[in-house]
């Protein structure tokens, strides 16, 4: 039965969520910087924290980007974002894919370096957010200690916002997490087309 609500109707029940919505928005007066991690097998775990990066670059706050695996080659990101170079400071650190390097002991020195450039960024009141592309692969792999990342995001600053992003999200960082994404994957065209990365949309 294809039910539907009058003009009138419609007006009410808008009318009602309105209210409640300004309710609860009053409520909510705190502000705090967040601990927000992007995880799971799905695509979209950097381009969803590269919007919050792109939204905080337009409110003027200052960014900071360390990447933890990628390196080997110049994302195309990094040249556009370039235009807000008096707000960002954006790092590609890695050495690539592990299965490209082949080399653990390269791979867990070049996480660590990564790791040091961000404590820095963590740390420093200065910056609003700060993204941690691919650290999650990094713990996951023990390149990073877990303990050591755990300890510096208790010492951010109370208004500075950082993403962690990366398959496999280790649970003790999802407890710590205020915002926890899950990207699920549904279909993909290079796993079940044989369609390969392409410009635009991978890289």
């Amino acid at each position: 039965m294809n039910f539907q609500l009058t003009d009138s109707e419609y007006k009410r029940k808008m009318q009602r969520r309105k209210e409640v919505q300004v309710q609860r928005l009053a409520k909510m007066t705190d502000e705090k910087g967040l601990i927000i991690v992007h995880t799971g097998n799905g695509k979209g775990k950097t381009t969803a924290a590269l919007g919050m990066v792109i939204r905080s670059l337009g409110h003027g706050y200052k960014v900071a980007i360390v990447q933890f695996i990628k390196g080997a080659w110049q994302p195309a990101e990094k040249e556009v974002l370039e235009k807000w170079s008096d707000q960002l400071e954006f790092y590609a650190m890695g050495e690539g894919f592990t299965w490209e390097t082949q080399d653990r002991e390269k791979d867990i020195l070049a996480a660590n370096k990564a790791w040091e450039k961000a404590k820095d960024f963590i740390l420093n009141p200065e910056y609003k957010l700060i993204l941690l592309d691919e650290i999650n692969i990094a713990l996951k792999l023990n390149y990073l200690n877990l303990d050591d990342v755990l300890e510096i995001l208790a010492q951010k600053p109370d208004n500075t916002h950082v993403i962690l992003t990366g398959r496999g999200a280790k649970s003790e960082l999802i407890e710590t997490a205020d915002l926890v994404t899950e990207m699920k994957l549904i279909k993909h065209p290079f796993k079940e087309q044989g369609i390969k990365a392409q410009a635009g949309i991978e890289f």
